[in-house]
C-alpha cells in the first residue's frame, strides 16, 4: 500500500479526506504541520504529497515551494486538490510538473504522479517565488512619507519589506501612533494581552496584526480565524490579508465604526 501525506489545514475537515484517500487504497498520513512533522517528512518522504487548496490556497503554495526547494524531498510528486482556478493558474506557472485535479476525479491523477514522480523537477529559486509582482510595501500600504511602527518584529525585517515610498520611515516600538502599524504576536496569550493597547492603532485602517504561519513550521498556536476572532471581539474589524514572507502572514485592521 502506497504511502501519501495529505497536507490540510482544517484537521476537522480533513478525516473525510483521509478516508477518501485510504478507501482509494492509500496509507495515509495527516497532522498539522511542527516542525517535527516537517522533519520527519524530510528524512522519510511519502509516495506523493496530496495537497489541498479549498483552504489557505498560499500556504498549500508556499509548503510546495518549499518541499522543492529540499533537496530530500524534491522528487516527491505533487498533487494539488481542489482551489479557485484563478489562484490554481498562479500555481501551475510556479510549478508546472506538478499535477492538479480535483477530489472527486483524484484516483487516475495521483496513480499517474506515484507511477511518474519527476526526474527533473521545477526548483524555485527562492521559496519566496509566490510572492514576486507585488513589492510587499505596496501589498501592506505603504505609502510616501509615511510613519511604520514595528511593533515585536523579527530581525531582518528591513531587508524583509525591502525598498519603501519616497520618504517612507520604520520605527521601533511604540512610542506614538504612526500611519501604520505592524504588529508581529507569536501566540495567544501575547495577542490577547496585548490587544486592548493595540486596538487604539486600528484607526484610519492602520493596524496589521502579523502571526507565524503554521506552514512554516512555527510552533504557534494562531491561525487566521483566531487572530480574525479576537480583533472582532475588540472592537476591530479586518479587511485586507497578507503574506509577509514564508513565516509570517497579517491581517489589516480597521476600527469597527459606530452606528449614531
Amino acid at each position: 500500500m502506497q504511502r501519501v501525506r495529505l497536507i490540510h489545514w482544517k484537521a476537522s475537515e480533513a478525516g473525510e479526506k483521509v478516508e477518501f484517500l485510504h478507501n482509494a487504497g492509500y496509507k495515509v498520513e495527516f497532522s498539522l504541520l511542527d516542525q517535527d512533522s516537517l522533519r520527519q517528512m524530510r528524512q522519510d518522504p511519502p509516495a506523493a504529497f496530496v495537497i489541498d487548496l479549498d483552504r489557505l490556497p498560499s500556504q498549500g503554495r508556499d509548503f510546495a515551494l518549499g518541499i522543492r526547494i529540499h533537496k530530500a524531498t524534491r522528487n516527491v510528486p505533487l498533487v494539488f486538490v481542489g482551489g479557485e482556478l484563478e489562484k490554481v493558474e498562479r500555481i501551475k506557472e510556479l510549478l508546472p510538473d506538478a499535477f492538479y485535479t480535483q477530489w472527486d476525479q483524484i484516483n487516475d491523477p495521483l496513480r499517474k504522479a506515484i507511477d511518474s514522480p519527476p526526474t527533473d523537477p521545477v526548483i524555485p529559486a527562492s521559496i519566496m517565488a509566490g510572492y514576486s509582482g507585488t513589492p510587499l510595501p505596496k501589498k501592506l500600504g505603504i505609502k510616501e512619507n509615511s510613519v511604520v511602527a514595528l511593533v515585536n518584529a523579527p530581525e531582518g525585517i528591513q531587508e524583509t519589506l525591502g525598498e519603501l515610498p519616497e520618504g517612507a520611515v520604520l520605527k521601533s516600538g511604540l512610542q506614538s501612533i504612526g500611519d501604520l502599524t505592524l504588529w508581529f504576536v507569536r501566540s495567544r496569550a501575547e495577542l490577547e494581552k496585548g490587544m486592548r493597547k493595540m486596538v487604539d492603532f486600528g484607526e484610519s485602517a492602520g493596524l496589521w496584526i502579523i502571526w507565524q504561519k503554521k506552514s512554516s513550521g512555527a510552533e504557534s498556536d494562531l491561525t487566521q480565524n483566531v487572530v480574525r476572532k479576537i480583533g472582532l471581539a475588540s472592537g476591530l474589524v479586518d479587511f485586507k490579508i497578507s503574506a509577509i514572507d514564508q513565516t509570517w502572514s497579517g491581517l489589516r485592521f480597521t476600527k469597527r465604526k459606530t452606528s449614531k
